[in-house]
């Protein structure tokens, strides 16, 4: 399940189309700052391990995300940094158990078509990424041959004809919470369907991913939820973080491919600043909400958006 994304195509919501993109944006992110690339710029997002590649020319990669460790030979290469890698080197993912993807940048970013405004991986669709569906076994792929002056610079500064990187590292770990399963979420229209018993047990109860979730939605098992509003919802907007109620009472948390409309009741919306730590959870893993108003969602948000700004600024003068 390794595919080609970036963070996704907004201008199309009203023609149904998803957004799609990273699922854990902020990894795919950082490892794209970490070669100086744009933010937007396309990578692999691997979910597990079972990849491996061989690079034909001589490479500058960084990858972050908790769901693989890139080793070359017996050594284990580090994440969240620019890696000089030169040509016939063969890198092989292990996987990491504490998370489920892996967002694997090139200087310059993956060269794969503009469809409707995004590099991302459509499956279900059949567009987008590399031909509109997963890498498969001896796919070549390269990277665009415009890359920006910070890139050049790095990739000059490490190129040394050997695996090599710098001994500094973006501190992903800073941007995120001590505990990454609480996950924080504002109540969403339909919070007072519900009873109060309901509500109570949806922020504390825990949560458990099940089998049947992928880049659409998570399904929660767990607390079943009741409502005291039987109304029929006309389809209204939902969006990945929006968490809906089937009729049964279960959960589901719709993610990167999620449709754009719905018909189940919204309990919660899942505050933008943890949305990429629901990318990293996996089925069997459990996980609480937390609730939180829509003022500190938005501080959230922006506190952690000027931070991403300085470690832009931090990359870029290190080579100017």
């Amino acid at each position: 399940m390794s595919t080609i994304q970036d963070l996704g195509r907004y201008q199309y919501l009203s023609q149904a189309v998803p957004v799609c993109g990273a699922v854990d944006s902020l990894s795919a992110r950082i490892a794209n700052k970490a070669v100086g690339n744009e933010d937007n710029a396309a990578v692999i997002e691997f979910t597990y391990a079972d990849a491996e590649f061989i690079s034909e020319t001589d490479l500058l990669i960084a990858y972050a995300g908790d769901g693989a460790i890139l080793k070359s030979g017996e050594q284990e290469l580090p994440c969240d940094r620019p890696l000089f890698i030169p040509s016939g080197t063969f890198i092989k993912l292990i996987n990491n158990p504490s998370g489920c993807r892996t967002y694997l940048a090139i200087a310059g970013g993956w060269d794969v078509p503009e469809i409707l405004g995004s590099r991302s991986t459509f499956l279900i669709a059949g567009f987008g990424g590399m031909d509109g569906r997963v890498l498969k076994k001896g796919d070549t792929l390269k990277n665009e041959a415009t890359q920006s002056v910070i890139t050049q610079k790095i990739l000059k500064s490490f190129n040394c004809g050997k695996v090599n990187y710098p001994e500094w590292s973006i501190c992903r770990q800073l941007l995120l919470p001590a505990n990454r399963k609480v996950i924080r979420v504002v109540p969403a229209n339909e919070f007072g369907w519900f009873s109060g018993r309901s509500t109570a047990d949806f922020l504390s109860a825990p949560h458990i991913i099940g089998r049947q979730s992928n880049r659409m939605g998570y399904h929660l098992e767990g607390v079943v939820l009741h409502r005291v509003k039987h109304h029929e919802l006309l389809s209204t907007a939902v969006t990945p973080g929006t968490i809906q109620v089937t009729g049964s009472g279960s959960l589901v948390l719709l993610m990167a491919d999620c449709q754009t409309t719905g018909g189940y009741p919204r309990i919660a919306q899942v505050a933008a600043v943890d949305l990429p730590l629901c990318g990293q959870l996996k089925p069997g893993d459990t996980l609480n909400f937390k609730e939180i108003g829509p003022r500190e969602a938005e501080m959230l948000y922006i506190e952690r958006e000027q931070y991403l700004q300085q470690l832009t600024i931090a990359v870029q003068t290190k080579y100017l």
